[in-house]
């Protein structure tokens, strides 16, 4: 109300100022009473819906301590569904308390003032409109009675006075009530939002205790939330390119093999076969096998005890049955009984037939050894996926465990090659450097003209890209790429800058290659072999090349032969050759011709390309060689492997019609031959003088090379047969060159064959 408190004096007059008061004050505390009882009922909804949600997240943190149950093993989220929801609790608790604070000082203040304070003023003013009412009628009555009747004036002036006496009485009950009104309703109103807002501010403090008390365990979540999100980003990028690399394959051969296990005590080879029952319907049903402590045994379902179908291995034989009315079937005899087995193709039944030979013979083995006291040797186990020699060593299909420590233990390897990011689980094969997640994304983008980028963890690795891994490495590489970042004051990238800083780096290093020594500009000196351009020398070269010796014929000329061996510098048009010191001045083509050469140094060869060379130069003055027939000349299956990951062609031929498969053969280099041979040498060439390698193959005897050769033209007849039918062929063809493959790597003296020199006057 805006009026001041009025004064018990001026009732008593009862003049027009005084009505105009009472006026006021009854218009403002009609719509004090409006806003109050709209206050009240806002009030009233705040605490109902308060209650409801006290109730409702009471019931979501049952929920999440009940979801905490499905994490009895993940300690992580256990402990953080126990603290979060436990403070959630408290934090709903100090929530109640709020409402009740609330609910109690809404009851006491403002609910009071409008039922009991509000009310009675009310019942006042009607008391004091009633009396003033009465006030005026004796006045008018008063006024009216004549002079000469004495006794009607007498009863006038009574009535008047009783009745202004009443008023007087009711006017100043009225005043005070509206004195306490005014006075009233701020206290209380005051009271009430003090009340309110202390009990706010308990509850916030109580929160903010309760939140101060998670915020170390906060920050230590969240920074292994951070790391479970890198975590979960590089599995999501494993699994999608374990998805493409399995959508490529052949998904419309329903002919799945299954696969064998190795380890000792495990499960030997599980998979579905129909069985027929031994009763008089021979009905046959649909089991679950497997071949596992020396016993075959079934299961319908998962849950179900197993069946065995053979005690022990020992006691029993296998056969195919190909008179069978029914397919692929095959029998398992033991001295009880014997059981009838069907695959659901040729190849599975041939699997589980050898499957059950090689358990029968592990289980013989594993008695003998151990009456003897001797340590058990599993014998070899054949599956679809991977074969294996009888020493256990994983032919095809597989990743070797021992590729990621190999290559992440060399120098400068252990960290990515870009940023710096430790244990980097990608490479880029061309390049030979380790990368992390992230910048093999990057990588990817430039293109495989840039960088082919393969998993340490995911992908099979030949024996011969991982020693070409091993040969480069990331302090070799980056001595190149980044071999003016401290001349030209840039930092380099580090684990935390964006993607799109480090992609920005690498396109500048690789791409734009702005960080490479600068060529030395032209000069008189010559530069490629046997031609005019050239290039002076430079003062300091970036890498300095292993020593280089003139390449060594791999086998002299018989008597009579007019042309020279493929790699002998006999009859080349250019005369001496440059010398170690001569290497800087060399055009980059030129250096990477010259750096293949034996003995070959890699990274030689990848400052030439880093600078512009091209991978296929020729070199017109040498017979049109180029740097990969020089790495055949060397025997270096690296300098070769290195070469052709670079976009090398496997089929260029020199002026007399030779390709690097050509010349492998002619020089008996059988680990050469099969590489060229896996990389899609043409077989069908024929050099100058119409011979094909195959048949050059056998003219020099090498019954190796031959037989490489022989399988290649195998593998193409059986895959034109294969698309014309729809079937799957064999794949023995991957395994010997696989075995070859290996061979090269790691015992290359073994495929070193000198019968062929006999032969030479066929060349």
């Amino acid at each position: 109300m805006t009026v001041a408190k009025l004064e018990l004096e001026e009732c008593l007059k009862d003049s027009p100022r005084f009505r105009a008061a009472i006026e006021t004050v009854e218009t403002e505390v009609s719509v004090l009473e409006t806003q109050l009882e709209k206050l009240l009922k806002l009030c009233t909804a705040m605490l109902e819906s308060g209650r409801h949600y006290c109730s409702h997240s009471k019931n979501f943190v049952s929920g999440v301590q009940d979801l905490s149950q499905n994490f009895q093993g993940d300690t992580m989220t256990t402990e953080c569904l126990g603290k979060f929801s436990e403070s959630w609790n408290k934090m709903i608790d100090r929530h109640e308390e709020l409402l009740d604070t609330t609910q109690d000082s809404f009851k006491q203040q403002l609910q009071r003032l409008v039922k009991e304070d509000m009310k009675q003023f009310k019942e006042t003013r009607k008391e004091f409109e009633r009396s003033s009412e009465s006030l005026s009628s004796a006045l008018h009555h008063n006024a009216e009675v004549p002079r000469r009747r004495h006794h009607e004036a007498e009863e006038a002036t009574a009535a008047l006075k009783s009745t202004r006496t009443t008023f007087r009485d009711r006017a100043l009950d009225y005043v005070l009530q509206i004195n306490v009104i005014q006075s009233k309703k701020k206290f209380e109103i005051l009271k009430f939002m003090l009340t309110f807002m202390e009990a706010q501010s308990f509850y916030l403090e109580q929160g903010f205790r309760v939140a101060q008390q998670l915020e170390q365990y906060h920050k230590d979540l969240a920074a292994q939330l951070h790391q479970l999100v890198l975590e979960s980003a590089r599995e999501k990028w494993d699994m999608e390119q374990r998805h493409t690399v399995i959508k490529q394959k052949d998904l419309s051969q329903e002919d799945v093999v299954p696969e064998v296990q190795t380890e000792p005590g495990g499960v030997v080879m599980e998979g579905y076969l129909y069985k027929r029952a031994s009763n008089a319907f021979k009905t046959w049903s649909r089991r679950w096998f497997s071949i596992q402590s020396n016993q075959l045994v079934y299961q319908k379902k998962a849950k179900d005890a197993l069946t065995v179908v053979v005690e022990d291995l020992r006691l029993c034989t296998v056969k195919p049955c190909p008179d069978h009315e029914r397919r692929f079937c095959f029998e398992v005899v033991s001295p009880s009984k014997s059981c009838l087995l069907q695959a659901d193709s040729e190849r599975h039944q041939q699997a589980w037939v050898c499957a059950v030979q090689n358990s029968i013979a592990s289980a013989y083995n594993e008695g003998h050894m151990e009456s003897s006291g001797q340590p058990l040797e599993r014998t070899a186990s054949l599956s679809a996926g991977t074969l294996q020699s009888p020493s256990g060593r994983k032919l095809r299909g597989g990743v070797d465990k021992h590729v990621v420590d190999r290559v992440q233990h060399l120098e400068g390897n252990a960290q990515c090659c870009d940023c710096r990011e430790p244990v980097p689980e990608w490479a880029s094969i061309n390049l030979g450097i380790t990368l992390c997640i992230e910048c093999s994304g990057i990588h990817r983008s430039l293109g495989v003209h840039f960088s082919k980028v393969r998993s340490l963890t995911l992908d099979s690795w030949e024996p011969e890209l991982v020693k070409l891994m091993c040969e480069l490495g990331n302090r070799v590489i980056n001595q190149i790429y980044e071999a003016r970042v401290e001349e030209m004051n840039i930092k380099r990238p580090q684990p935390g800058w964006s993607r799109a800083e480090k992609e920005a780096w690498i396109r500048a290093k690789y791409v734009e290659k702005k960080f490479i020594t600068k060529l030395p500009k032209p000069g008189v000196r010559p530069g490629r072999v046997g031609d005019s351009h050239g290039f002076e020398k430079p003062p300091k070269p970036v890498l300095k090349p292993k020593p280089l010796r003139q390449t060594r014929p791999a086998a002299g000329r018989s008597q009579g032969s007019s042309s020279p061996v493929p790699g002998s510098r006999e009859g080349t048009a250019s005369g001496a050759t440059p010398t170690a010191e001569d290497l800087p001045s060399l055009h980059p083509g030129a250096l990477l011709y010259r750096a293949a050469a034996a003995p070959p140094s890699l990274p030689t060869m990848a400052d030439a390309l880093a600078h512009g060379a091209d991978v296929n130069w020729v070199n017109a003055a040498q017979e049109s060689r180029t740097p990969l027939l020089q790495a055949v000349a060397a025997n270096s299956l690296l300098a070769c492997e290195f070469l052709l990951q670079n976009g090398a062609s496997v089929n260029q031929p020199d002026s007399k019609g030779r390709g690097p498969l050509h010349h492998a053969t002619f020089l008996g280099h059988t680990g050469l031959a099969c590489l060229f041979l896996k990389r899609g040498a043409n077989m069908n060439a024929v050099d100058g003088e119409g011979k094909d390698p195959l048949s050059i193959a056998i003219d020099l005897a090498n019954a190796d090379i031959v037989t490489l050769c022989l399988q290649r033209l195998r593998l193409a007849k059986m895959r034109e047969a294969e698309l014309a039918m729809g079937q799957s062929g064999d794949e023995t063809y991957l395994d010997i060159f696989h075995d070859f493959s290996l061979m090269a790597s790691n015992d290359p003296e073994k495929l070193t064959r000198r019968s062929y020199d006999l032969k030479l006057t066929t060349l």
